[in-house]
């Protein structure tokens, strides 16, 4: 049996192993299911009242003594659904508090936020915060300085980027600083004269984008890395540089 389901009905394993030996045992003491569950009295009794709540177990009285029992398995279900709608209940009050936990982190927007990310998912996280970003703002373009290797890294993570992001109507102008790269709808795409050298063999992929600056690259061991800056004042110097670079090219 697994029964690392009930982890997700928020049951511990001790909890798990006392209402599967209640189970078995049919009407019990505490003492006898304590032993059967190799748990100490008080900790079993601790439980027993859990399940009690959670009406996967009740009590009865023989003899003057008091015995459990477990209710019937099909509770389970109507614990889960109790557990989906608190669930509901909890994501329709996170979604009325997203806005005050925004302003609550854009009183520390001078203060510049750096987060790292490794490896293909990493990248495919950078490429995922453009989209969840861009999607909210009425100006829905964003800027890329484009290298070679790191492209291949970057296409590779996330094959359907583009198709995504021009169904999100979001426009993407790319300065490439080597070799390659094409267009795919909803962008431009211009090279730097020094691209066609082939001199250049490996830099940095820089996308800048809704007061963010994201940095892919690759460590000393060749693996892809990824840095988010979120700082609207490294983003506006650094989207006046590339449009002042877009002119003279």
């Amino acid at each position: 049996m697994d029964i690392s389901i009930f982890k997700k009905l928020g049951l511990s394993e001790k909890e798990t192993a006392v209402y599967l030996s209640l189970l078995e045992q049919g009407a019990v003491s505490v003492r006898n299911l304590a032993k059967a569950a190799d748990l100490n009295r008080g900790t079993t009794y601790d439980i027993l009242k859990k399940l009690q709540e959670l009406g996967l177990a009740s009590f009865f009285h023989k003899n003057t003594r008091q015995h459990f029992v477990a209710e019937e398995p099909d509770k389970i279900l109507k614990l889960l659904a109790s557990r989906q709608a608190e669930l509901s209940m909890a994501e329709e009050k996170i979604i009325e508090l997203i806005p005050e936990l925004k302003s609550l982190q854009e009183k520390g927007g001078d203060k510049p936020v750096t987060k790292f990310y490794e490896g293909k998912s990493g990248v495919k996280f950078i490429l995922d915060d453009i989209l969840i970003s861009m999607k909210a703002l009425s100006q829905k373009d964003y800027y890329v300085y484009s290298a070679a290797g790191v492209r291949e890294d970057v296409y590779g993570a996330y094959p359907d980027f583009n198709k995504k992001r021009i169904k999100q109507n979001i426009k993407a102008n790319t300065i490439s600083l080597s070799a390659g790269g094409g267009t795919y709808g909803l962008d431009e795409r211009k090279w730097l004269p020094s691209a066609s050298s082939g001199q250049v063999e490996m830099m940095t992929y820089i996308l800048i984008y809704a007061d963010k600056c994201a940095y892919i690259s690759r460590d000393s061991r060749n693996n892809p890395v990824g840095v988010i800056i979120e700082n609207k004042m490294i983003y506006e110097t650094q989207k006046i540089l590339f449009k002042e670079l877009w002119k003279l090219i």
